[in-house]
């Protein structure tokens, strides 16, 4: 009850200060396991989409946002459990690999995982390729892939900008993708990247960027 509670506040708040417009809700399965595959330009992504999204959304968050014990860590880790976070452990060998077991948990479920196939936010503002562990996920789960583009997120929080500022954002969800006719073929490394360069090309035509087909490297990459 206190995290439907405090979700329902932080609805309240969204609505106000961003204003989002939401295109193509009912695309979304009212039931059953649904993979949501977006673009990524803003940390509020992850606020925002599970806000939206009627269902609750699961998206993976930092194991360290969980834990503590003072006011503002208790605080925190309730509002990312509010909006429906799930912790895991980064930074180790086996953390990619733990990463899809916790999807796959989701899933399996009958519940609704969030993902960024490009792994980071884009820094450039354009669509980079999709790392195919989205293409993983779908194979081996049998979930149908919706998928959504944001735009307008990366203007709420530009570089420089010390606090966030009210700015209308648009979310845009397209037509479910199913894969059932790979099945059984999810450990084929060519059908893992067609499926995932599909997912690709239905976010590129929802959020009108422009595609890069190179995985996305931070600033300070070699």
């Amino acid at each position: 009850m206190f995290y439907r509670a405090l979700r329902a506040v932080c609805v309240l708040i969204a609505k106000a200060l961003f204003r989002p417009r939401v295109e193509g809700l009912e695309n979304i399965p009212a039931k059953g396991a649904v993979i949501l595959a977006s673009n990524h330009l803003s940390v509020f992504d992850s606020i925002l989409i599970p806000l939206v999204v009627t269902r609750q959304v699961n998206f993976l968050a930092k194991e360290e946002y969980f834990l503590g014990r003072s006011p503002y860590k208790r605080m925190r880790a309730a509002f990312m459990r509010a909006i429906g976070q799930v912790p895991v452990q980064r930074g180790q060998a086996r953390a990619g690999v733990a990463a899809l077991e916790v999807a796959s948990k989701v899933l399996e479920q009958g519940n609704v995982f969030g993902i960024y196939p490009e792994g980071t936010r884009s820094r450039d503002l354009r669509l980079h390729r999709g790392h195919t562990g989205v293409g993983q996920l779908a194979l081996s789960t049998g979930a149908v892939v919706v998928p959504m583009a944001v735009i307008g997120t990366e203007q709420i929080q530009p570089p420089g900008q010390r606090f966030p500022r009210p700015s209308r954002v648009t979310i845009r969800i397209g037509k479910p993708l199913n894969f059932s006719r790979y099945d059984r073929m999810h450990a084929s490394p060519a059908i893992r990247r067609a499926v995932t360069d599909e997912i690709m090309y239905a976010i590129m035509e929802l959020s009108g960027q422009e595609y890069v087909d190179a995985y996305h490297k931070l600033p300070d990459a070699a």
